[in-house]
């Protein structure tokens, strides 16, 4: 979990970083350096969801395949599917 949490977390700041690039000055080494951040921080994410969620519901992979905030989707599905077992 803890390694969703964190490529979450930098998956959605390097879009962040990536859309504040290029609505402002464009520099191509922001982009060449955080671009390949963020691709391998949506790739970390669709794989620790898969690792992670076996009886969560089916939404929850499909979730984290959404570009830019996915793994934040898929850690509020778990949270909620966690929250709605134990409670």
């Amino acid at each position: 979990m803890r390694t969703l949490h964190i490529a979450a977390a930098v998956e959605a700041f390097s879009l962040v970083a990536l859309l504040g690039n290029l609505l402002t000055t464009h520099t191509p080494a922001v982009s060449s350096l955080v671009g390949p951040l963020h691709g391998t921080a949506y790739l970390v994410v669709i794989a620790a969801t898969w690792q992670v969620c076996n009886t969560t519901t089916p939404g929850t992979r499909w979730a984290a395949a959404v570009p830019g905030v996915g793994g934040l989707l898929a850690l509020r599905r778990i949270r909620s599917e966690g929250a709605r077992v134990s409670g």
